[in-house]
This record gives structure tokens, sequence and C-alpha cells, in this order.
């Protein structure tokens, strides 16, 4: 297998025909059936049916695969190139919608001064849908909720968060800093599905007090949930990175010390090891968030800011 031949491939993926690639590889039309040909003998499958121009769905897994070869061919170069004050190439990082919305302000700023030829992809989705994305390759690094068990994932953990009541100013609960599980558990919350882990540590936290929360509406989406509790809607226990401290507005923020700390850290695959790109980004992310998290009520670093480990 060539890489000529993946590239001949993906070049028909994007121009729709042969004739569109020979056209967008400068070459002429029986090169690329030629080129596609040996490339379906090695693999012993069609990849394009040649009625259509269009790939078949052999074709579009080698296609999705090439895709990533020929990002880490870009890394490499430019890993290679760079130096520690010069670091060039792509990254693509995956982030939790709640630690994005507070880091992401912080952190672009300080990455495009410190690395501007760094171009950094960035996708937002949750814990469970981003790590498969980075196990296959589709994503550098993330940005997830912790612990994380894989054998070809490391992760070193970043900050600590509070789980927060989050109340608009004109609820009976804004005159409060602290309430107790048993003070939450005397009306209904807006509360995340019961199939979400947060919802699963919240019952789990109440369940330890012999209590069990009640319900006003079943929630599927933090910021949402957080959007609900700002606008009145009702009380919402929330990751204190949901409210970021840039965020003004009429609500309050009210500890419960009986709700233990969520972890958020930094994941990336130990094979192959990170492009420079990525190290940067990480570093960066690292530096951001040691400068700025006592701007942040409830976010944590540093000694004692993360749950002891419990021995089995």
């Amino acid at each position: 297998m060539e890489l000529r031949q993946l590239q001949v491939l993906v070049s028909i993926a994007e121009n729709g025909s042969f004739s569109g690639a020979a056209r967008a590889l400068s070459t002429v039309q029986s090169n690329i059936s030629a080129h596609i040909s040996r490339l379906e003998n090695e693999l012993a499958t069609i990849l394009v049916e040649r009625s259509t121009g269009r790939l078949t769905q052999d074709g579009q897994t080698v296609v999705d695969h090439a895709r990533q070869v020929f990002i880490q061919i870009q890394d490499i170069a430019a890993a290679v190139e760079s130096n520690e004050k010069d670091i060039a190439g792509e990254t693509r990082l995956g982030c939790i919608g709640t630690t994005g919305r507070w880091l992401m302000p912080r952190l672009l700023p300080t990455l495009a001064q410190r690395f501007p030829n760094i171009h950094i992809t960035i996708s937002e989705g949750s814990t469970s849908s981003l790590l498969p994305r980075l196990i296959d390759g589709s994503l550098d690094a993330c940005i997830v909720h912790l612990p994380v068990e894989h054998d070809n994932l490391e992760s070193i953990a970043l900050f600590a968060e509070d789980l927060m009541l989050l109340v608009d100013n004109k609820h009976e609960w804004s005159t409060l800093d602290k309430i107790t599980i048993a003070e939450l558990a005397t009306k209904p919350l807006l509360l995340p599905p019961k199939n979400t882990a947060l919802r699963r540590i919240l019952d789990k936290a109440a369940g330890s007090h012999r209590l069990v929360l009640k319900t006003q509406a079943e929630i599927d989406g933090v910021r949402l949930l957080t959007s609900l509790a700002f606008e009145g809607f009702g009380a919402a226990i929330v990751p204190a990175t949901a409210a970021p401290d840039w965020l003004t507005g009429e609500f309050k923020r009210i500890q419960v010390p009986e709700l233990p700390r969520r972890v958020v850290g930094w994941v990336q695959r130990t094979r192959p090891l990170a492009s420079k790109a990525t190290q940067a980004v990480g570093s960066v992310v690292r530096e951001v968030i040691e400068k700025t998290n006592d701007q942040q009520p409830g976010v944590h670093t540093g000694k004692g800011a993360f749950p002891l480990k419990r021995s089995s």
C-alpha cells in the first residue's frame, strides 16, 4: 500500500469522480484508475463504484483511516522542523462543555500568543462520546472527567471542581451560602436524567444519608440545566465551571459540602506519542488553569484539591 494510492482515493472522495481527482492532482484519469485498481487488488475489495464514482462502504473506511495517516504525517513533519520556541502543526482537542465554557476564553488567547503556528480544532462533547474518538485517533487529546481506564490512554488531573447549587436571586435559597443534602431533599430540583454520571453521583450522595432527591424536571445537558437555573425555572446542581467567573447575572452559587468533587483531567494516547503541538497545548492548558483557578469559585488545584483514592 502506497501513500499515493491513499491520496488518490481521498481525492476521489473529495471531488466525486475519477476525472475530478485527476484534475485536482494534475494527472490523467488513467493514472487515477491504475492506482485505485492496485489498491483494490491489495485489499481484495471494491473501493469505488465505477458507474457512479461513489465510495463503497469499504472505500469510506479506507478514506477515514487515510485522512488520519495524512494528519499524522503532517504532525511528524511539524515536530521535526520545529523547535521549542517555534512549534507548528495541528492538534485536535476534545473538551467537555462545562470546562470548555470556562477554560477556552482563557486558553485560546494565551495559545495564540505563545504558539501562533499551532492550529487547534476543538470538539465539544461528553466524556463518554469523546474518549472513543481519542482511542480511534480522531482526536489527539481530551479534557474530560476522570478516572479514565484504558490500556492505551494516560491522564493527568488538571483540577477538581465542586458540585454547587445554582439558583436565581429570587429563589428562596438565594440568601444561603451553604446548604445540606437534607435541605436539598425538601424541594424539587432540576436534575440530570437517571442514566447520567452526574445523576448517579447525586443519588449516591443522597442515598448515603437515606434521602431521595425530588425531581422538578430531568434535563439532559448540563449547560441547559444551568441556563434554566439562571432564568429562574428552578434550582439545579451543576459542576462549578458550569457557571464561569466571567459570567454575570442575577444568580447565586451555593456550596453543598456533602457532595464530592469531580476531577477533570488531560487525557492522551500512550502510543503513538503525542505531537509537539499537542504537548504544547497540554502545557498551556495546565499553565492557564494554575494561574486562573483562584478566580473561579469551586475550582481547586494543588495539594489537597483531589479526592483521596480509596483502598480496595
